[in-house]
């Protein structure tokens, strides 16, 4: 994922259908054309000479219980993995990639 900053905007550009994916599903999340979009909030720290695993955000308004608004179609013919439990499931075009356990199953590239 490359992310440029420009000004006072983040521009997040995907590099591979995985990301394009990942990307879809938190725009969908983060933006509501009838009511009001959501706003990502940082999450403790980030400080990659401690800790390199990334920064964390909480999505603000939304129930971290529910996971019915994580829908990403394909956008062709996939193989999607889980990276927890290693589990292999060949997706065709436009089918839902499904939840295990607990997360969104991975592209395999």
């Amino acid at each position: 994922m490359k992310i440029e900053i420009i000004k006072s905007q983040v521009v997040f550009s995907p590099e591979n259908s995985e990301e394009k994916a990942k990307l879809t599903a938190v725009w969908k999340i983060l933006v509501d054309c009838v009511g009001d979009s959501r706003k990502l909030v940082p999450v403790g720290e980030y400080v990659p000479q401690k800790n390199d695993k990334g920064a964390s955000f909480y999505i603000e308004g939304l129930d971290a219980r529910d996971s019915s608004f994580v829908k990403v179609r394909l956008e062709r013919d996939e193989q999607v993995y889980c990276k927890t439990c290693n589990k292999l499931l060949s997706l065709k075009t436009g089918e839902v990639i499904p939840l295990c356990c607990g997360k969104m199953m991975e592209i395999v590239n």
